[in-house]
């Protein structure tokens, strides 16, 4: 494997920035997309390269995940040095910043599961601030109509709705990985930052970034991200080459 010149060039810059934050997704970037959820786990090659990028001087790594908190910690099995945040950006390890509606959390959750009821691979995750219906191990029959059934009901609960590859989550408190950017930003005065994602939830952290940030979109699809890799494998290697990078800029 070898990442686009343009790529290099820009992770080459960026790695003499005096404080840099570098923050991922978890699934399908720093961990490959499983069947079941609960299988996944982020490529060796990966996380040990995020941990030596957090071990630098003026550097700081974090996951900003969809998954909630608690599954993303278990999941990653990241030392500490590796900062968390779930539940799509809103949810950090000091808790939530706003409050979360748990009756309408439990009648979204109820409602969903009436909806998966009967139809073979819709599942439901519920998470501390969010619901999510599942359709990527159910056929397309299926999968469409639990989807267009939980579009219909969301018409009646006031929540955010976030879709995704084969999944719709409704999420009682505003959730935004760009916001989890700008707050890690704030937080450690950073005057770079390197951001890695693959879904369309992700968007929303490529958008907020500018200057002499880096955004890379993973897989296909529409991005507002200025560059793009294949696979977690290239993330894998962007991330041990920015590791690289910043040890001969003398910042290690």
């Amino acid at each position: 494997m070898s990442l686009p010149p343009e790529l290099s060039q820009a992770l080459d810059a960026v790695a003499a920035t005096p404080r840099l934050l570098v923050t991922s997704d978890f699934d399908g970037t720093l961990a490959p997309i499983v069947n079941n959820p609960a299988d996944a786990r982020p490529l060796p090659e990966a996380g040990d390269a995020l941990v030596a990028l957090a071990g630098l001087p003026s550097t700081t790594t974090a996951l900003i995940s969809g998954r909630a908190l608690a599954t993303l910690r278990e999941l990653s099995a990241l030392p500490a040095a590796v900062q968390l945040v779930g539940s799509h950006g809103a949810e950090f390890a000091s808790g939530f910043a706003h409050h979360i509606d748990r009756d309408l959390l439990q009648r979204i959750t109820d409602r969903l599961a009436a909806i998966a009821e009967g139809k073979p691979g819709v599942t439901v995750e519920t998470k501390p601030a969010s619901v999510a219906l599942h359709v990527r191990n159910a056929g397309p029959a299926d999968g469409e109509a639990a989807l267009a059934a939980a579009w219909d009901a969301a018409a009646g609960w006031d929540a955010h709705v976030t879709t995704g590859k084969a999944v719709l989550e409704f999420a009682v408190i505003s959730t935004d990985k760009g916001e989890a950017v700008d707050i890690l930003r704030r937080e450690h005065d950073a005057s770079a930052v390197v951001f890695f994602g693959d879904d369309v939830t992700d968007e929303k952290a490529f958008v907020r970034l500018g200057g002499s940030d880096v955004g890379v979109k993973v897989g296909p699809g529409e991005t507002a991200a200025t560059y793009r890799i294949d696979s977690p494998e290239d993330v894998a290697e962007a991330l041990q080459y920015l590791a690289d990078a910043r040890t001969r800029a003398g910042l290690a």
